[in-house]
């Protein structure tokens, strides 16, 4: 008798979990269920799977992702389906088609899913599992989508968003320094330009109107963004490495930020100079003329 294909179903809505694996194994499938991420892990270092349907958000937007990472890595054999409840998001869902065999949107009549699985197990290729990277790798590959990350956090801030500027004018430099951060980590040490790029990004944001304590928390926002990353793909992140390489970025990203907002207080202080160099006289017709 053969034996039946074994699958890793993983949802955080329980009244799915009670339904659809049951559907399946009425259609000949051996189903284990999981409702988070770390029990999906652990049922994959542990079991043998087939196949892998995965909700595309389980707890965080995209965990899904790290669940097929996984069973990419460790079970390449596996065929990967996701399940998305938003159509508008498959369009973007087209970019990592190379890591994912399908993806069905929510609901999904359990006859389409049937179908779409024997078919990929029919037509199942051999296949590599995904060889772990250093993390600088994963950052300089995931550079755009942290920058664009960080933009949605800095923009959705009620008060650095009340700063009108353009994404252009918001990001600045910071595309550079996570660059920065990723060479420093592979052995280059900073240089006396990377400093002046520093200092002149604190110069920048006093002209457009942060505070310093703005400064301090697009940074904080940027590391924010940095983990999102790391947990997004760290069953793809060589291990061994992982926390000598965070210190090594996390420490670029403090002291550039040192440096950026010491200018930022120094050109506080000139302007502050210069003001107090006027004479009280002319201040005073100034503040007459503005009356």
């Amino acid at each position: 008798m053969p034996q039946k294909p074994r699958v890793l179903f993983l949802d955080d809505e329980e009244s799915i979990r009670a339904t659809l694996p049951l559907m399946l194994e009425a259609y000949g499938f051996a189903v284990t269920s999981a409702a988070t991420v770390p029990d999906a892990l652990r049922l994959i270092s542990h079991e043998k799977f087939d196949v892998l349907i995965a909700d595309l958000n389980v707890g965080n937007a995209g965990d899904g992702f790290t669940v097929v990472s996984a069973m990419r890595r460790t079970q390449p054999q596996a065929v990967n389906f996701i399940l998305t409840g938003y159509p508008a998001f498959e369009t973007a869902l087209e970019a990592i088609r190379q890591q994912v065999d399908d993806y069905l949107t929510k609901p999904t009549e359990i006859e389409s899913l049937v179908d779409a699985i024997n078919s990929k197990l029919a037509d199942r290729k051999p296949t590599h599992g995904i060889q772990p990277k250093r993390l600088p790798d994963i950052i300089e590959q995931h550079r755009d989508w942290i920058v664009k990350q960080w933009l949605v956090e800095v923009n959705n801030d009620p008060e650095i968003g009340a700063i009108s500027l353009s994404d252009s004018e918001r990001q600045d430099h910071i595309p550079r320094l996570l660059q920065e951060a990723v060479d420093r980590t592979k052995g280059r040490q900073l240089t006396p330009g990377d400093s002046e790029a520093a200092a002149l990004h604190g110069t920048i944001r006093r002209k457009q109107g942060y505070t310093a304590p703005l400064v301090i928390r697009e940074a904080k926002l940027l590391l924010g963004a940095l983990a999102q990353c790391v947990q997004q793909n760290l069953l793809a992140i060589q291990v061994s490495y992982l926390i000598p390489d965070m210190v090594k970025i996390w420490e670029t990203i403090e002291t550039e930020l040192e440096i950026s907002v010491k200018a930022f207080l120094e050109t506080a202080d000139e302007s502050q100079a210069r003001y107090a160099a006027v004479p009280e006289r002319r201040r005073k017709v100034s503040r007459s003329n503005r009356n």
